[in-house]
């Protein structure tokens, strides 16, 4: 895990100087890892989200997935209902911390995913930071 975390916010600083926690959106729906890739598009289709927060069995952010990402998945040849959310999540392990300065955050933001988790001293995942808001 990568944790982005660099100064914190100046008191006083005005507008593009925000900290993450001043701009990040709620962390959403969040999922356990072991969950399938099937079982993982039903839930973003009944939540309406493009993306899912994923956790591991003691409630610690693990990454992202996106719902472009898990159909690509799903779509490929060598797909199976074995695949689980951890077995994709190799590179998605940035987080960020909610102190941390908004330019540093999107500095560190994995371009293909377009969003970043926020996450406290603890692992566990506050909310998310995405390039579109």
């Amino acid at each position: 895990m990568t944790l982005v975390q660099m100064q914190p916010r100046p008191v006083g600083a005005g507008p593009g100087h925000e900290t993450v926690a001043e701009v990040m959106d709620a962390a959403g729906p969040q999922v356990c890892d072991d969950m399938s890739v099937e079982v993982a598009l039903s839930v973003m289709a009944a939540a309406r989200t493009g993306r899912l927060v994923v956790c591991d069995q003691d409630g610690q952010c693990t990454g992202l997935v996106t719902h472009a990402e898990l159909a690509a998945v799903r779509d490929s040849s060598a797909y199976t209902d074995h695949v689980r959310l951890r077995d994709l999540l190799g590179g998605h392990g940035s987080f960020t911390s909610p102190v941390t300065m908004m330019a540093d955050a999107e500095r560190a933001m994995p371009t293909r995913l377009g969003a970043l988790p926020v996450v406290d001293v603890q692992g566990s995942a506050l909310g998310v930071l995405a390039l579109s808001r």
